[in-house]
């Protein structure tokens, strides 16, 4: 059974080696992350170039995504590396500290001292350490220590119930929009947004430096749930990041809020990633726990179009293992999904031609149980809102333009072709996509497909014709079906 679900995999020391990363790709990686969180501009542009090098070698299609650090807000270093705070002990955040001790620590966000109030709950290390907050004196907040353990330096501090002021889009952010621009990412995810203006400044900034990639909204803040919907209009996919949204939210709040968010985004035809800890014991064993079994596989069941690996791949010992044990789930929970392809064209209005062409493929091919259907898309709009639906039948996008098969990677329940011809010639078109899909081995001479493509040929946004043809019957001018 071929894999819908895709899987994005983030590059690190433990595959960042050409023989791994082969050994990745052919396991299944459908997109490489770039955290450029960690790491120099050279180091990413290595490692695109060796994703590039392998993806030639192993002939898959594997975008390449861009993960923005964001404002993460952090305590600064300590003088001996850590300290252990003790259960009701007094402790302090100090804008200017140098050097922190038992007492007090540095921030490298000085703003904080004006976002937090007596009161406020901080949560530091992804929450395990819990400060409240007693009383703000100039520079300094000073709290008491409701849990403590130990803190190391440059550990992240979140506000429980958010409120934090920090733009989404640092100074290192907007160069690194720049890098990405330089060797052509499809997609950049930005982090921590709070609002649709956080996304359309991210595409401002991308489209100054010449670059149109895909822009992945990270929701990882309380304010981002409030505004899911004009963040979802802003951008084009969204990343359901588990980790800073637990710490913000609490953590029982979570996997509804996933199914949510998941659920909301194919009502508004965008995509939707899982991330953060999902096959996490896999950093340092071969094998996953029934737990992150159930976590992935429930994912795949609330209908994301990827999930992630982040540790996993990019520090683990088992990169490879990963990839190929989390394949197995998603394939495993795909055999289950109930499709009610009808019940979703009750409510729905369509007001453009080409999406209700997109529609009226996905209801042929379910009722007439054709073998695969296959899109001739420029932009990949027509494929996506195909895959919106389930409809139990593989999506073929076969497309000329380079830069829409690789955004197409991250499409639930499509697999992306390329097609060489680009001229107008629509028998010539339609011929070149039969060869490609016998050639995939999607199909053979004599399978029914559903097949629809833009008439002229070569239009972005003219899909105007879908065809029931059976495959090997070369005369696309008579006798075919045709909406």
């Amino acid at each position: 059974m071929q894999r819908s679900t895709k899987i994005v995999a983030t590059l690190g020391p433990a595959s960042s080696e050409t023989g791994v990363l082969t050994r990745m790709i052919e396991a299944g990686v459908d997109v490489v992350r770039l955290n450029f969180s960690h790491g120099t501009h050279d180091d990413h542009r290595k490692r695109v170039e060796l994703v590039r090098d392998c993806v030639r070698r192993v002939g898959r299609t594997v975008g390449i995504m861009v993960d923005l650090q964001g404002p993460k807000i952090r305590v600064g270093k300590f003088a001996e590396g850590k300290v252990e705070l003790a259960n009701g002990s007094a402790f302090i955040l100090d804008a200017a500290c140098k050097l922190g001790d038992a007492a007090r620590v540095g921030l490298d966000y000085p703003e904080l001292v004006g976002d937090v109030e007596p009161g406020a709950v901080l949560l530091l290390d992804d929450g395990r350490i819990v400060l409240d907050v007693e009383s703000i004196r100039g520079r300094e907040i000073h709290c008491r220590v409701r849990v403590g353990g130990t803190l190391s330096n440059n550990k992240g501090i979140n506000r429980q119930g958010g409120g934090l002021s920090a733009p989404a889009l640092t100074d290192k952010d907007k160069g690194d929009i720049r890098l990405a621009a330089e060797f052509n990412a499809d997609y950049v995810a930005v982090s921590f947004p709070k609002s649709g203006a956080d996304i359309r400044q991210a595409r401002e900034l991308l489209a100054a430096a010449g670059s149109d990639a895909l822009i992945i909204a990270k929701i990882e803040r309380t304010e981002a749930i409030a505004a899911l919907e004009e963040i979802l209009d802003a951008s084009d996919a969204i990343m359901v990041a588990r980790g800073d949204l637990a710490v913000e939210v609490g953590d029982a709040a979570v996997p509804a809020l996933q199914k949510r968010m998941i659920r909301v985004a194919r009502e508004h035809n965008k995509v939707a990633i899982t991330a953060t800890q999902m096959m996490e014991s896999m950093i340092s064993s071969p094998v996953p726990t029934r737990a992150e079994v159930s976590d992935v596989a429930n994912a795949v069941l609330d209908g994301t179009d990827a999930v992630m690996l982040s540790a996993e791949t990019a520090a683990g010992k088992y990169p490879v293992e990963t990839i190929e044990a989390m394949a197995r789930i998603c394939v495993e929970a795909e055999k289950s999904e109930e499709i009610t392809l009808d019940s979703h064209f009750l409510d729905r209005v369509f007001t453009r031609i080409d999406q209700s062409i997109a529609m009226a493929a996905l209801f042929t091919a379910y009722h007439l149980k054709v073998k695969a259907i296959a899109a001739l898309t420029q932009s990949g709009s027509t494929a996506l809102w195909m895959s919106r639906i389930n409809c139990g039948v593989p999506i073929y996008a076969l497309t000329p333009e380079i830069r829409s098969r690789y955004r197409m990677s991250l499409y639930r329940d499509v697999f992306p072709l390329m097609m060489r011809y680009i001229g107008h010639d629509r028998e010539e078109a339609l011929r070149e996509a039969e060869e490609e899909l016998i050639r995939a081995g999607a199909v053979q001479p004599g399978d029914t497909i559903v097949l629809t493509i833009g008439e002229p040929v070569g239009t972005p946004g003219g899909t105007n014709t879908m065809k029931i043809v059976r495959v090997g019957e070369h005369s696309y001018s008579a006798g075919r079906s045709s909406l």
